[in-house]
């Protein structure tokens, strides 16, 4: 979601040195061997979940005791994205596979608990062919795509790994859905008006509302606490050249996520506001508990496209923070539903690598 379609695993190749520390020329990524930097603040007691593979769009459950995400591990028999849960406080998923949850066939994306944590939703393109779908190659300029595969629907799957319900399907990309905290509404991404747009539906699929209708990417939506508004990132192009770029990609089932800023709106699409205006890509973000502050991705301090690192901002635009340091790659992050926690997805401490996992640490305001 949030979605989806990772950053890390395509970015950057990172070689070892003998300090230690590695680099890429290309990017100017660096990495160390460290889980934690002193300038993290905001982050005690961190925790790293996973180790292998690219892991990343962790979800907390209703009750706060499991995660949801998605992993495309090698020793787990991945070959794409495939989701799990477990309950990251008991479960040793660092040696032992967690519960699958998806059905292992096509590649899945988006994960998020229903109501009551029995049941979870995620987007798989296996109703369009049982194998992982082709990923694209790269733009004419060289310009990292994500591919928007027409096959992706939305189930709902127990926590055993059974489908048990069809939640949105139709022609087109169905994908990148979350729930409120109030469990009533869920916010996805489809292509069925032509242009990737938001909806919102009733819980049970029903009722589905378009929520955008500017002419761009709107996508990797999230609910704020109080469940009233929405926060997404964007790519909105501007010029006839954007424009022209914008279109003739979406025809080609692909979007550039390089040019991305966070907004906001009411969950009937009003009151739209533009949160960012700092350039690159800002994306994957997250309302604070407070509901006045929001925690995103963003590589806009990179002269060369990395690194990403997470950011804080009040939700008028103002007061913008850093709150994580790594040298490569930080993104996905979410707050534990009493605010105590936050996960997020990371390169840190991947022996240069090009792994990404996940870490959990308690929130300190």
């Amino acid at each position: 979601m949030k979605h989806s379609l990772f950053f890390a695993a395509a970015l950057a190749t990172v070689a070892c040195q003998p300090s230690g520390e590695t680099a890429d020329g290309e990017s100017g990524a660096t990495w160390e061997s460290k889980i934690h930097y002193d300038q993290e603040v905001h982050l005690d007691n961190v925790r790293q979940l996973t180790d292998g593979g690219d892991n990343a769009e962790a979800y907390f459950s209703f009750d706060g005791t499991m995660l949801t995400f998605q992993s495309n591990a090698e020793k787990w028999g991945n070959k794409c994205d495939q989701i799990y849960a477990f309950n990251w406080d008991t479960d040793t998923i660092l040696e032992n596979e967690p519960q699958l949850i998806s059905n292992d066939l096509g590649r899945t994306t988006c994960a998020y608990f229903m109501p009551g944590d029995t049941t979870i939703l995620y987007a798989s393109t296996f109703a369009g062919g049982t194998a992982c779908p082709a990923v694209p190659e790269r733009g004419e300029s060289g310009a990292y795509v994500w591919p928007i595969y027409s096959d992706f629907d939305i189930y709902v799957s127990d926590l055993a790994g059974n489908i048990v319900d069809t939640l949105i399907s139709g022609p087109g990309y169905d994908a990148e859905a979350t729930v409120s905290p109030d469990g009533t509404k869920i916010v996805f991404t489809s292509d069925r008006s032509g242009d990737l747009e938001l909806y919102v539906c009733d819980i049970d699929g029903s009722n589905i509302t378009q929520v955008t209708s500017g002419l761009g990417y709107d996508g990797g939506a999230f609910f704020s606490p109080d469940s009233k508004k929405l926060v997404f990132r964007s790519s909105r192009p501007q010029t006839e050249e954007e424009i022209t770029k914008y279109k003739d990609l979406l025809a080609n089932g692909m979007v550039e996520p390089t040019h991305m800023e966070i907004y906001t709106c009411n969950i009937d699409g009003s009151e739209l506001t533009q949160v960012t205006s700092l350039g690159n890509a800002n994306w994957a973000p997250f309302y604070h508990p407070s509901g006045e502050k929001i925690i995103f991705s963003t590589n806009h301090h990179s002269e060369k496209g990395y690194p990403f690192n997470l950011f804080m901002i009040n939700t008028d635009g103002t007061g913008l923070q850093q709150i994580t340091y790594d040298g490569v790659f930080d993104a996905f992050p979410m707050f534990s539903p009493d605010g105590s926690k936050l996960v997020f997805a990371s390169n840190r401490n991947n022996g240069g690598t090009r792994a990404t996992n996940l870490f959990i640490v308690d929130w300190k305001e």
